[in-house]
């Protein structure tokens, strides 16, 4: 494994404050945290506030597996950054406007049990969940 964080991105056609609220609002969040088609996310919790803690429920739609993603929020800076711990691993999301439009860049420690490229795909693919959802509700 690596010590460089995995980064993945998208970039949304909709205003900033829309995007924000789509990433940080637990009825949003329930609507695009899966990476497939077969799994779902039936309920997230926010404390969105540096010391904050969030968890999102991801199952299988046929309910024979599910984890709790959760972690503590370490800095939160409204419409550009959030920061967060999940166990021993740390993340980061910026949220960067030009032109009307919002890339959002995920950044992320590996973990050891699955591969650089599938950790990259699943975060790569509910990412692009999201941006299906933020822009879908931004019109």
């Amino acid at each position: 494994m690596t010590d460089e964080p995995i980064i993945v991105e998208t970039t949304i056609d909709a205003p900033l404050e829309r995007v924000w609220k789509a990433y940080t609002s637990p009825e949003d969040i329930t609507q695009w945290n899966f990476a497939s088609d077969d799994w779902h996310c039936p309920g997230a919790k926010v404390d969105l506030r540096e010391g904050g803690i969030f968890s999102a429920r991801m199952e299988s739609k046929d309910g024979k597996y599910g984890f709790d993603f959760e972690g503590t929020y370490t800095k939160i800076v409204e419409n550009e950054c959030i920061e967060y711990r999940f166990g021993e691993r740390h993340a980061a999301v910026a949220f960067l406007p030009e032109g009307g439009k919002v890339t959002v860049r995920v950044s992320f420690d590996p973990e050891t049990e699955h591969s650089l490229e599938q950790q990259r795909e699943g975060w790569q693919s509910i990412l692009d969940n999201f941006a299906r959802h933020a822009q879908q509700i931004a019109r």
